[in-house]
């Protein structure tokens, strides 16, 4: 990749602001939209399961696009590739604030994710750019700060925005930043020629973005239409199966494939890509089920909703500044460790949870979920590329984000879809046992609110049944949640201990 020019004094603050923004509206993206969800979910009318390709249609848009950002900057430039993603992303924003239907934005939160995924990477790359050796730290570990803010401020300002406005300005919050950052970047950011000569495998990027969408609509539609009873998860299934067994035949035979196969010779990013899907999954799959919980099952205010879920954000600051004073002076492995317990611990904590738990208790949980996000993200980084030569980390941290966003995205397809289902298998199980000759209807109290008898007592009992069989099916997702994060724990076995001096990988990329 290019480097661009360094530019001195007022230039250099002024980059870094404006780049410093173009994060922080991705990063806010993450989690400002989750809180909206219902809402959205009811101006679209679509079901629970269907509302998640909002969530999962941006993450797999970033996850095809973040691999090729190399490719990109360094054949157009790495300030022209920068300008047009801020303003893809800012339009891409506003076209999801107009939409109407659920095909409209779940396409634009497509386009979104395309133009987002280079965001941080180049961030990155920009500001290690601008600054000599000696002052990189600093402005990383401000870069940094930006993207810790925005788990904490996105629940609380999204609840804010949809309770004062609507949920569209949810999406309509990023024009003022993007043209912020657009006019800043545009005036003061130094531009170089791009490498004409750059080239990519244009064929094996093309057949593993057609294998994950293909993968990512069967998972998503495979709950409505019944999975292998459709003809249409069928042939989406088999289209899958096949350009994924395309694409390994031709990276294992190309000259300069999209993938380099030497890269999953190193065990230790072969098991930390398999990680960071379970890390991705876990995370974001819990993200996408807790405003639901907390609006629908628990009757909080949308506010509420988003002033609970954003102490999240602050475990994960605590524990990134914790971890980062101890990587290369205690064992990556065990701070995983950590990790993995503090996570596993509060889903353990969630299948115990009803409609009836405090407010206090749901901070508590999510705070120490937060932690273990901020005790696995960045080890998990470190010892996933320390062991790679620094002439392939830079693809290898591409490929990481890549895997920890497919995991995100299958994630929020699979918990969603056992919602739905389980829902409905409770409700049938439940139903079962109300009938009209069970002995508890003998209680005067009882049927005095639901006589089986009656039609009113008949509605007032299917509301009671659904609610319980919700719950049940939470605390189903919830235990599905806990064991894959206990299944990986095996993995820190085959992790080679990382070289005491390693530090973050200037090619680290935080989502």
């Amino acid at each position: 990749m290019m480097q661009e020019r360094a530019p001195h004094g007022g230039n250099r603050a002024a980059i870094t602001v404006c780049v410093i923004l173009a994060t922080l509206m991705q990063s806010l993206d993450g989690t400002i939209a989750n809180v909206a969800l219902p809402y959205i979910q009811g101006s679209v009318a679509a079901s629970q399961d269907e509302i998640a390709w909002v969530l999962t249609s941006y993450l797999v848009a970033a996850a095809i696009m973040t691999p090729a950002t190399g490719y990109l900057a360094g054949r157009f430039g790495i300030k022209r590739l920068f300008l047009v993603s801020v303003a893809g992303f800012t339009v891409a924003s506003m076209l999801c604030g107009v939409a109407q239907s659920l095909v409209e934005i779940v396409l634009f939160r497509l386009l979104q994710g395309m133009f987002g995924a280079a965001l941080v990477p180049l961030s990155q790359t920009v500001l290690m750019n601008i600054y000599p050796k000696e002052r990189q730290g600093p402005a990383m570990a401000l870069w940094s700060m930006a993207v810790m803010v925005g788990p904490v401020l996105g629940p609380v300002l999204g609840g804010w925005l949809t309770s004062a406005y609507s949920w569209r300005y949810v999406f309509y919050i990023n024009l003022p930043v993007g043209i912020g950052a657009l006019a800043g970047l545009g005036v003061f950011m130094p531009a170089v020629a791009g490498n004409t000569g750059s080239k990519l495998d244009w064929f094996g990027f093309g057949l593993l973005s057609l294998a994950i969408g293909a993968a990512q609509v069967l998972l998503d539609r495979g709950q409505e239409l019944d999975w292998f009873s459709s003809g249409e998860i069928v042939i989406e299934a088999i289209i899958a199966a096949s350009a994924f067994y395309l694409f390994l035949v031709h990276t294992f035979t190309a000259r300069d494939p999209f993938v380099r196969p030497s890269l999953f010779r190193d065990r230790n990013f072969a098991a930390g890509a398999l990680f960071g899907v379970i890390v991705g999954l876990t995370y974001y799959a819990s993200l996408s089920l807790q405003p639901a919980y907390l609006q629908n099952l628990m009757n909080y205010p949308i506010l509420s909703a988003g002033l609970v879920l954003g102490p999240r954000g602050l475990g994960t600051m605590a524990g990134f500044m914790l971890v980062g004073r101890l990587v290369g002076r205690v064992d990556t492995r065990l701070l995983l460790a950590v990790g993995l317990a503090l996570t596993a611990w509060a889903f353990h904590a969630m299948t115990g949870w009803t409609p009836d738990v405090s407010r206090t208790t749901v901070v508590v949980v999510g705070v120490i979920q937060g932690l273990g996000l901020g005790f696995l993200f960045l080890p998990l980084t470190v010892i996933t590329l320390a062991t790679l030569s620094p002439a392939i980390r830079a693809e290898g941290a591409g490929l990481s984000t890549l895997a920890r966003n497919i995991g995100s995205s299958v994630g929020i397809s699979v918990v969603n879809a056992l919602l739905a289902r389980n829902i409905q298998v409770n409700h049938g199980a439940i139903g079962q046992q109300v009938t009209a000759v069970n002995r508890g209807f003998e209680d005067a109290m009882i049927t005095r609110f639901w006589d089986p008898l009656t039609a009113a007592g008949r509605a007032a009992l299917d509301g009671v049944i659904t609610r319980q069989a919700q719950i049940i099916a939470y605390v189903d997702d919830y235990k599905l949640l806990m064991i894959a994060t206990l299944a990986v724990a095996p993995l820190l076995l085959v992790f080679r201990r990382a070289p005491d001096s390693a530090a973050v990988p200037e090619e680290t990329v935080y989502e």
